[in-house]
């Protein structure tokens, strides 16, 4: 979710891969009771839940890309990541939802009541420490978000923001130095606090510089890695 692409871009995450021996009698891991769930179809711009909704399931992403977002009093939308194939959602706190989880594209969800995930976890402590995983890599993706939007300048955050995309493709068996944005203009300058004028103005200054291609407003493909790094750390706006 920056959410991964921040470390982030994620109000949104990936289940921590455990090897285990098979033994009929061992608990199933989360990862196998999820697999397991219902799946659900999402369009594009639907809710998966909306900010005050009761929590009621846990959520993998199987394909599509959902955006997490909270309204602000006065209207503004502050979007804290975004959930891609192989994230799950749905964390939070007891009680109602604290955000917005819309779909960017249709995408695909794997629905797991929570009763059955509580249930499971007094019954297995294993799952509980994978929940407390999960649990700590959503707060470390909202400090990640803290700082950037706090300190780092805008050439920096979209920077930033293009590298984890990278690395989460290289990850994933995925070409590295092609990124299919999932989400609009819009979308990025709410995570980073930026405008969308400013988001498009930097994509053009990286293209101009030769850093990045953009072959379609949804598609990026990187030219030179080392220099979009260097800018993400901080190194000396062009």
């Amino acid at each position: 979710m920056l959410a991964e692409a921040l470390d982030a871009n994620r109000p949104a995450l990936q289940l921590v891969a455990r090897s285990r021996q098979v033994d009929a009698e061992e608990p199933e891991s989360l990862d196998e009771r999820i697999a397991r769930a219902p799946l659900r179809s999402v369009k594009a711009k639907e809710h998966v839940f909306t900010q005050g909704d009761q929590r009621s399931h846990l959520y993998r992403v199987e394909a599509g890309a959902i955006c997490l977002y909270k309204v602000l009093p006065d209207g503004r939308r502050q979007v804290f990541g975004f959930a891609y194939p192989g994230d799950v959602l749905g964390l939070g706190s007891s009680g109602a939802h604290k955000l917005n989880a819309q779909a960017t594209r249709l995408s695909r969800l794997r629905c797991l009541p929570w009763r059955s995930v509580e249930r499971a976890a007094r019954q297995n402590p294993a799952l509980g420490i994978t929940l407390w995983e999960l649990f700590a890599q959503e707060l470390t993706c909202a400090h990640n978000l803290l700082l950037t939007i706090g300190q780092r300048t805008a050439m920096e955050r979209v920077a930033a923001f293009l590298v984890e995309l990278s690395r989460r493709n290289a990850r994933r068996g995925e070409d590295a130095r092609l990124i299919v944005l999932p989400m609009t203009r819009t979308d990025i300058g709410d995570l980073l606090a930026l405008t969308i004028e400013t988001v498009s103005r930097i994509l053009s200054q990286l293209r101009r510089h030769k850093i990045i291609d953009l072959e379609q407003s949804s598609r990026v493909r990187i030219r030179d890695i080392d220099a979009l790094m260097r800018l993400a750390r901080g190194g000396k706006d062009l």
